[in-house]
């Protein structure tokens, strides 16, 4: 253009541009004026307001978004305004290039579609404005210029028409679409009208934002945003960049839209399911398949459609670069000729097909097309996601109504186990999930291949399908090896189980193991098994790297044939841009193939999951007894009494919460009750479990009101089963269930019922809280939680009334022990109590709770004398018959018969007799004789038990111990405080949000260094190798199709081909592949032109050429492929072998810690390292740090090439490495923390399902269903919240990322346009790796955030690699100390002062003492005097800090461990076994002779059970040694010590769980046995010790009196003395 050319609106100087000679609307500039009108006015009136009203108001106040409200017709006002601006768009590029080919400027081509771009835009904002505010009066300024804007270019459409231009010309096709869009733009706004009746109409409709805005907990707000904000997440913008200042927590995140909270969907998809069970035939199962698509069909037939737009979308790419570089090369040598000027209104029109030939246009398209397939891409993967979500919601509901539904036999029979239950809950609903998550792909994929294979077709012809073929017979060779990998998971998973439960087992008895010196047997086995585990885990990483490599290896692949067979067809090779589009399609169809294999595996098992649970809520449910559904008039429990008071309170609340006044003096007046007599009636029952044998047959039992009546009989005679039976829980077979009635009811004694439906609402009231029973169970049963919420079970909270019933359980001393008191948790999670302490508060909740009726099923089982007394006088008799409840109770404690109101006896299955004590006395008097000879002999056992430690005060001693060994550190597991001492103690944010957005790059070099420096060498090489082997492929490919269109054109003999060079000063340059520079041409790919002479002997034979760029890139291709194998093998090798090294030095470095670490480091968290994170360093780091080098390394070679190829891009790209840099710091540190928020959430609601089927007959007794369906759905919700969050952040991101991978292809794209020209294969080079650039850049951050958590698990493994061992070499060398060694057993012990930790007290101070040889020491003193210490040091377990002690002549402290430890032998507290045989727990190392362990287990009096036992000496002992009682294994530990034949014994009070006469025994054969040894007995029993030979008393870490047991007897105020007074 010239540059003196005037910019004039209408062109031509000539003054009749501006004349109307022919009439106004006949010149075409004018129409155009006056489509520039409406978009000023629209422009003028909104500025102001938007500045003005909104200005001020903002920034005062923000708009919160309880105002939010989207006006009728919302999301189509948007997509036509997107489209509208679209049209702009394509007008105001067909007014510039028209412009172009004019001689003068035409400003009124364009500037009308600029104006329009810019109203529209403003329009779309203004009208967002007006809604969140909801002030629909505004809206009128819209509706105005809808309808000026179309007038306007109705005007302009109709003037073409006259003049006879039609479809052919674009501009009148654009024309066409503006007038078509305002049209529906002006619909849209009149239906608002018609609507909200705003404006014309006298009363405007009040509406309000939807219900979920106006609850400001909820922070989700993806429903309720407008379509720009939902296609871009835009609303989390605040929480992910906040994130950085402080962590998301629950609260951040809010409540869930009640459209996803489980609830809704549960009712959608039961109502689904149960309308398919129709009349005809009631007996069908539902089809769960069925109804999870009518429930949620439509929003995945949405996602489906997003899925196939994107997916065609995504061919814009490959064909805009086949234009792009086609319209490069064949650029016209003359623009300006030959084009026929169609002169209508005095400016040039272009034909439609005209504008996709210039390469600019395409690019913007490109641009485009690629903004929008991300955004539809994205928007299919949200809704799929928030679906599978819902659906998951829906089917844990299903699921948890079920399981309050099962009948108990299913549970016991075990047709139903927890595992089951615990496996639907967490791996079948996730497979149904993933499989909705990946589902649109099963569908989408088909279609994809399809059109890819068309257009390659259309490409490349027939040589097109072999390299699709290629592709497609590969496929299935990924699904084999999906199922492989499938498969080698689960035997690893097998082995690490196992692994698992071996190093659980060491650690409960690593005391054990160290005092024996057995760790490194132990530890070997650990090791066998793990290389089992490892094996597993190899065949796994083989298969991951065969994976990984067949999808990089496969487009190589597939493009080597096609360009070798191409070749061999046509004997020619395709231009660039063939090429080039063929290569961008095959990136794309290998993806879906890729993906293909996995799609098609989780469908296989959804189709699993989904019989499985078709299986689950089919199986049987809980008999339909009238009195539990409710839906027949049943009489209600005593609980009712005083009605006028119900119906006062009611109203308000549900009956549960209405607690009587613990201390309500009024209550003995209210009970008009008290003269009926029966609670419960049971007539000719006969009841079964469901398995077709009858457990109790004809039963006839009244249980009295308010009195205790007790159910007595032996074991399994069916006590618990009657209780059971009355509550429901049974099938029953004949007869029936008679609870009591109301007073105003009366009872005929054949228990019909006589009843007066009064007044339905009340009735239903007391229904929902009919008899309810307080229950306690044999096996208890605790829920999660703190002891409080246990024993109140969600009843309100009454001081008095708590208090009382913790005395009555003598709970007190407990809850004292606990390191949070009441407010501790216990259950699964929490603290381990023990049996008793369980028990109690199963009691204890029996009694709090305020029913009439309280059932308690053997509640002295598990309790000592001491406790089972005060709880019979305190809570029974006092604190529940005081009240007046009615109490069942079961028990074998005949003793306390002579309380009972009313008595029960059993005997297989039916009642033997029924009466009070008296009436059995009289009428059965051998029945009475057989209890009174039984009640004697339980005397007995009482007085015995008394002289006894009760069992009690030692579980609250192994409380103790359990935690106070633990004060110095917090309970907590919490990494991260350490963290922040280890930096400085600021609390200011930088420093911590410094802290966390670090990638911890050292941990990574941790990981390396464990993989071993070749493996890292290996695979850095391998990769850096293969990415610039690929690179060079592709290179190669650009120059060969490049060369060989500049030969073709030089061999035409023309010197200027027109198709690939422009005639310039008189010199032919072929442009390709160079620039001209001083008027001269230079070709460099093919010959030299030189003073504008054609030299063509340059110019070598095409064929031969031809064939040696075939052989390059056959090879290039080649040894891309081997490269690939050798990455992805190196790869995962590299992990294998640091997930091997640095589970061997953890399992070393604990084993042989000291015994100091395990008292401070809770089990748990131990355990963690060996379960969790060596799972992770196992399996998942490997995956991800392939990914992430091959997706880092793919982007940086593509951002080399392209600014290789131009280098303008180079500026372009600081901005985006910028914005990139900030998007993946944001987004990693709130990926991190909703991680962790979906990982916390996670588990309680795994542990409700898991505790609700284990407590289903409490739970069901007490009527408390409704409370824990309630905690269920909220657990449910709050979960998914989290993970919805989570996925809204990953999309986030992608969406981020995507545009920046779009902005990057249109930076390539206009770049290599405008500048110097690189040449079209070059260009197509760019393009296609620009387009690879966009699917691997969110890659990268997601797999950067993954690493940063995955890389916590190496922290945490590491922070253990730090801890000290224990000295296990001693300065004396193993062979210097004596074989037999020590063979007297004398012991000095001198000055001897031991602590546990340097940073702590001594235990011991300045202890002295001398034992002969073959003495029999006792050492007693009170609990934590220092005896078992002193125990610990004889084997050096402590720090000995001073003094020593010497055994026949040797200090210990100088004795390698191993030497020490093997030569003493000691009897624990706590009996010890591990699983395995008898023999392994005898003698691990497999010493000695059969004769020997015989001899041994004869001496501890156990021969006679071993040889009952099936395999004698090779017997099973399951773990922990279960299958034994305590006292058999306390033996097994002793026969342990005889095995090991030393001349020194220590026994550390290892007769606590015996009871008396075996202990007796015991003393004898130790006195036998070990006669001339050397025995050390600690004692918490001082009559064990009255035999010995000295006597050593402790206190305080001193030794007080040490003498023969009859000197120290004498000494009347001696502690000894004063010991063995309280002991008799």
């Amino acid at each position: 253009m010239a540059a003196g050319m005037p910019l004039s609106f209408c062109g031509d100087k000539a003054p009749s541009a501006y004349g109307i000679n022919d009439g106004v609307l006949n010149n075409g500039c004018f129409v155009d004026a006056l489509n520039l009108v409406p978009h000023v006015f629209l422009l003028f009136i909104t500025f102001p307001i938007l500045f003005i009203g909104w200005g001020s108001q903002s920034s005062k106040v923000q708009i919160h978004h309880n105002t939010w409200l989207h006006f009728p017709g919302h999301n189509m006002r948007w997509i036509l305004t997107f489209l509208l601006l679209f049209v702009h768009v394509c007008e105001f590029a067909e007014g510039i290039v028209s412009n172009t080919t004019m001689t003068s400027n035409h400003l009124h081509l364009f500037m009308p579609a600029f104006m329009g771009f810019i109203a529209a835009t403003t329009s779309v904002v203004y009208y967002h404005n007006i809604e969140t505010s909801n002030f629909p009066k505004l809206l009128l300024v819209l509706f105005i210029y809808w309808v000026l804007a179309f007038i306007t270019k109705f005007i302009k459409l109709w003037k073409f028409a006259e003049f006879g231009i039609r479809f052919k010309y674009l501009r009148f096709c654009i024309t066409a679409l503006l007038v078509m869009l305002y049209g529906l733009l002006m619909a849209v706004e009149i239906n608002v009208i018609r609507v909200r009746k705003y404006v014309f109409f006298t009363n405007p409709q009040k509406v309000k934002p939807p219900e979920d805005l106006q609850d400001l907990g909820v922070r989700f707000l993806q429903p309720f945003v407008n379509l720009l904000s939902k296609a871009t997440y835009w609303w989390m913008n605040p929480l992910i960049i906040g994130a950085h200042k402080r962590p998301i927590e629950l609260k951040k995140i809010g409540k869930l839209p009640i459209a996803m909270r489980a609830l809704t969907n549960y009712l959608r998809l039961k109502d689904a399911y149960e309308d398919q069970r129709t009349g005809e035939d009631p007996d069908r199962p539902p089809s769960i398949w069925r109804s999870m698509y009518r429930a949620f069909g439509r929003p995945i037939l949405l996602s489906s459609t997003f899925r196939y737009l994107a997916d065609l979308l995504g061919f814009a790419g490959p064909l805009c670069i086949y234009g792009i570089v086609r319209n490069l090369d064949d650029d016209n040598n003359d623009t300006s000729a030959n084009k026929n000027m169609e002169n209508y209104f005095r400016v040039y029109f272009m034909y439609t097909t005209e504008l996709l030939e210039n390469s600019s246009v395409l690019a913007v398209l490109l641009f485009l097309a690629l903004v929008l397939q991300r955004t539809f891409l994205q928007a299919s993967y949200y809704v799929t996601i928030e679906t599978g979500i819902n659906l998951r919601g829906a089917l844990l509901a299903m699921i948890y109504n079920k399981i309050l539904r099962l009948s108990t036999s299913n549970m016991s029979m075990g047709e139903m186990t927890l595992g089951q239950i615990n496996n639907l809950v967490a791996i079948e609903t996730n497979q149904l999930m993933w499989f909705l998550f990946l589902c649109p792909n099963l569908w989408a994929m088909p279609v994809q291949i399809v059109m890819g294979v068309i257009l390659l077709y259309n490409f490349l012809s027939w040589s097109a399908l072999v390299g699709a073929s290629v592709i497609v017979l590969l496929a299935p060779v990924q699904y084999l090896i999906a199922t492989k990998l499938a498969e080698t998971q689960k035997s690893a998973l097998e082995h690490s189980t196992d692994r698992l439960k071996q190093t659980t087992e060491i650690l409960k008895g690593i005391k054990l193991l160290k005092l024996y010196a057995w760790e490194d047997i132990f530890c070997d086995s650990v090791e066998q098994t793990r290389g089992k585990e490892l094996t597993s885990l190899r065949t796994f990483a083989f298969y991951t790297s065969m994976s990984i490599f067949m999808n990089a290896a496969i487009p190589i692949a597939a493009v080597l044939a096609t360009f070798g067979v191409h070749h061999f067809l046509t004997s020619s090779i395709p231009s660039p841009s063939q090429a080039f589009a063929a290569l961008a399609l095959f990136h794309i169809l290998v993806t879906p193939l890729f993906l293909l294999s996995t799609v098609v595996r989780f469908a296989v098992k959804a189709l699993v999951s989904v019989q499985k649970l078709g299986e689950f809520l089919q199986s049987d449910e809980i008999g339909d007894d009238s009195w539990r559904n409710g839906d027949i008039s049943v009489p209600l429990d005593v609980g009712k009494k005083h009605l006028g008071m119900t119906k006062a309170i009611n109203r308000k609340q549900p009956m549960r919460y209405q607690m009587d006044n613990y201390e309500q003096p009024s209550r003995r007046a209210m009970r008009p009750t008290e003269t009926e007599d029966v609670a419960v009636k049971v007539s000719n029952g006969s009841f079964t479990w469901g398995n077709n044998q009858l457990t109790l047959s004809d039963i006839n039992i009244r249980i009295p009101t308010g009195q205790l009546t007790m159910i007595v009989g032996q074991v399994g005679c069916g006590k618990s089963s009657l209780l059971l039976a009355m509550l429901g829980e049974m099938q029953a077979i004949d007869g029936r269930v008679y609870w009591s009635k109301l007073p105003d009811c009366e009872l005929d004694h054949e228990g019909s019922i006589s009843w007066s439906e009064t007044e339905d609402s009340e009735e239903e009231i007391r229904s929902k809280n009919r008899n309810s029973v307080a229950y306690a169970a044999q096996k208890s049963w605790l829920l999660n939680a703190t002891v409080e919420d246990n024993i109140t079970f969600g009843s309100p909270f009454n001081k008095q009334r708590y208090k009382a019933v913790i005395d009555a359980c003598s709970l007190q001393p407990d809850i004292d022990l606990l390191p949070f008191g009441d407010q501790t948790e216990i259950g699964e999670r929490g603290i381990n109590l023990s049996g008793g302490q369980r028990q109690r508060i199963c009691v204890a909740r029996a009694l709090y709770q305020n029913t009439n009726i309280v059932f308690l099923d053997d509640p002295f089982s598990a309790l000592d004398i001491h406790l089972s007394d005060h709880l019979m006088q305190e809570g029974i008799l006092k604190f529940l018959q005081d009240d007046k409840r009615t109490v069942v109770l079961v028990s074998h404690k005949l003793q306390y018969l002579i309380h009972a109101d009313w008595i029960i006896a059993m005997k297989d299955g039916s009642v033997l007799r029924e009466g009070t004590l008296k009436d059995i006395q009289t009428h059965d008097t051998e029945l009475y004789d057989h209890w009174k000879t039984l009640m004697n002999r339980q005397d007995q056992e009482l007085e015995k038990d008394i002289q006894q430690d009760s069992q009690t005060t030692l579980e609250r001693k192994t409380l103790r111990r359990a935690f106070y060994s633990r004060e110095p550190k917090n309970q907590m597991d919490d990494e991260d405080e350490e963290e922040e001492e280890e930096e400085e103690d600021d609390d200011n944010f930088s420093t911590t949000t410094s802290r966390r957005s670090k990638i911890p790059w050292k941990m990574c070099g941790c990981y390396l260094s464990s993989g071993g420096f070749f493996m890292v060498f290996l695979m850095i090489s391998s990769k850096l190798l293969k990415h610039s082997v690929i690179v060079a492929i592709d290179y190669c490919l650009a120059l060969w199709t490049s060369t060989n269109q500049t030969a073709e054109n030089l061999q035409n003999g023309t010197a200027a081909n027109q198709a690939a060079a422009f005639l310039q000063n008189g010199t032919a340059a072929n442009q390709t592949a160079a620039f001209l520079q001083n008027g001269t041409a230079a070709n460099q790919t093919a010959a030299f032109l030189q003073n504008g002479s054609i030299n063509f002997t340059d110019i070598s034979p095409q064929p031969e050429q031809d064939v040696y760029y075939l052989h390059v890139f056959f090879v290039l291709c080649a040894a891309g492929i081997t490269l690939c194998l050798i990455t992805s093998l190196s790869v995962e090798f590299l992990g294998l072998s640091a997930a091997t090294n640095l589970h061997h030095n953890l399992l070393n470095k604990i084993i042989h810690a000291p015994i100091r670490f395990f008292d401070v480091t809770p089990l748990g968290q131990i355990l963690n390292r060996f379960s969790a994170d060596t799972n992770i360093i196992d399996q998942h780091i490997p995956p991800t740090l392939e990914s992430l080098t091959r997706s880092t390394l793919l982007c940086l070679s593509a951002i080399g090439v392209i600014a290789s190829i131009t280098p303008a891009f180079l500026v372009a790209l600081v901005p985006l490495a910028v914005a990139f840099y900030f998007i993946q710091k944001y987004f990693r540190v709130a990926s991190k923390d909703l991680q962790d928020l979906d990982d916390s959430t996670q588990l309680p609601l795994l542990c409700h399902f898991s505790e609700t089927a284990e407590g289903l007959t409490t739970i069901r007794a007490f009527r408390h269903e409704a409370r824990f369906k309630q905690r269920m759905l909220e657990l449910t919700d709050t979960n998914n919240t989290a993970y919805l969050f989570l996925s809204a952040a990953n999309r986030w991101l992608e969406v981020r990322t995507d545009y920046l991978g779009a902005v990057i292809v249109l930076t390539v794209a206009v770049a290599s346009i405008w500048s110097g020209r690189p040449g079209g294969g070059l260009v197509g080079l760019g393009l296609t790796y620009a387009l690879t650039i966009t699917n691997y850049l969110n890659w990268v951050v997601r797999n950067l955030a993954d690493l940063e958590v995955q890389m916590a698990a190496v922290k945490k493994v590491n922070s253990f690699l730090g801890t000290e061992s224990e000295n296990y070499e001693g300065s004396m060398d193993a062979s210097q100390v004596p074989e037999n060694w020590p063979h007297d057993g004398e012991i000095k012990i001198h000055d001897l002062c031991v602590r546990y930790d340097p940073m702590l007290k001594p235990v011991l101070k300045h202890v002295n003492a001398y034992i002969k040889p073959g003495q029999k020491v006792g050492i007693c003193g009170r609990t934590g005097s220092g005896k078992s210490s002193l125990s610990l040091a004889f084997f050096n377990m402590v720090d000995i800090f001073e003094g020593r002690i010497v055994i026949d002549g040797i200090d210990i402290c100088k004795l390698p461990l191993q030497t020490l430890r093997s030569r003493l032998s000691i009897i624990l507290q706590d009996p010890v076994l591990f699983s395995g045989s008898i023999r392994f727990n005898l003698d691990p190392e497999c010493m000695c002779t059969d004769d020997r362990l015989w001899e041994a287990l004869e001496i501890a009096q156990l021969k006679n059970m071993v040889k009952s036992l099936p395999g004698g000496l090779d017997a099973v002992v399951t773990e922990g040694g279960e299958n034994f009682s305590v006292g058999q294994r306390q033996l097994f530990c002793l026969a342990r010590a005889f095995v090991r034949k030393s001349s020194i014994l220590i026994m550390d009070e290892a007769t606590a769980s015996i009871d008396m006469a075996t202990e007796n025994i015991l003393q004898k054969v130790v006195m036998t046995a070990f006669a001339d040894r050397t025995v050390v007995t600690i004692a918490h029993r001082v009559h064990t010790i009255l035999t010995a030979d000295l006597v050593i008393v402790m206190k305080r870490g001193n030794i007080l009196e040490c003498d023969t047991p009859g000197t120290l007897l004498e000494q009347e105020d001696g502690m000894f003395a004063s010991f063995v007074k309280a002991d008799m």
